[in-house]
């Protein structure tokens, strides 16, 4: 399983170009999303949502909005990768709910509510702020969908080259509850894979005994 693992790392690379015949099956996009439905987040928020586009017409309009890069409308799936802003906050009641997906007592449960709420105080004081927060965690699945998908063959490439508002307008986001985070095409590469550049293990990696 190891070696499989990095043999998708070594599959997996930004592609430019997809190729526009070949399109994911039902069942794979569903494994990718379940990749990122599956992801951590901070105190199990999960404040984010995924937007799914196959329209070839929205996504003609998406591109120019993306520094007009080619894989926007190339792609088989466009993955709208959203944070979530209104979900985190205390009084809109969706933490308390998280919360209680885990049995406790009442007074364990107004203990992480007070914990939570005291501990992000500074970061829930804004949605600028929550949006850098929450953003951060949206990496996390995306991060995993793109390793899912090239464990079985299928292609991706992390954007955040794009106009944000122009988006968010063209997508009729409520910016009040989810601010876009990250633009992420899936699907398959039609020109030979360039080479893999990385530092070495002895740039990034220190061991601390």
């Amino acid at each position: 399983m190891k070696n499989e693992f990095i043999k998708a790392m070594d599959f997996r690379h930004a592609c430019k170009l997809f190729d526009e015949n070949k399109k994911i099956s039902d069942e794979d996009i569903s494994y990718i999303l379940e990749s990122a439905r599956k992801s951590p987040s901070s105190f199990g928020m999960e404040a984010w949502k995924f937007l799914v586009i196959t329209n070839q017409e929205l996504k003609e309009k998406l591109r120019p909005l993306c520094w007009d890069q080619a894989q926007i409308t190339s792609c088989s799936h466009l993955v709208i990768v959203l944070a979530g802003i209104e979900s985190v906050k205390p009084e809109s009641g969706i933490v308390r709910k998280r919360f209680e997906r885990r049995a406790m007592p009442q007074e364990k449960l107004e203990f992480y509510l007070e914990l939570y709420a005291s501990h992000l105080k500074e970061t829930l004081s804004s949605d600028e702020n929550i949006y850098a927060w929450t953003a951060k965690q949206t990496y996390i699945a995306a991060a995993n969908m793109m390793s899912g998908a090239a464990m079985i063959g299928i292609d991706s490439c992390a954007i955040e080259g794009f106009d944000k508002n122009s988006v968010e307008e063209l997508l009729g986001l409520d910016k009040t509850k989810y601010q876009l985070s990250m633009v992420l095409p899936l699907g398959y590469r039609i020109n030979k894979q360039s080479e893999q550049l990385r530092c070495s293990a002895e740039e990034v990696i220190e061991y601390i005994k």
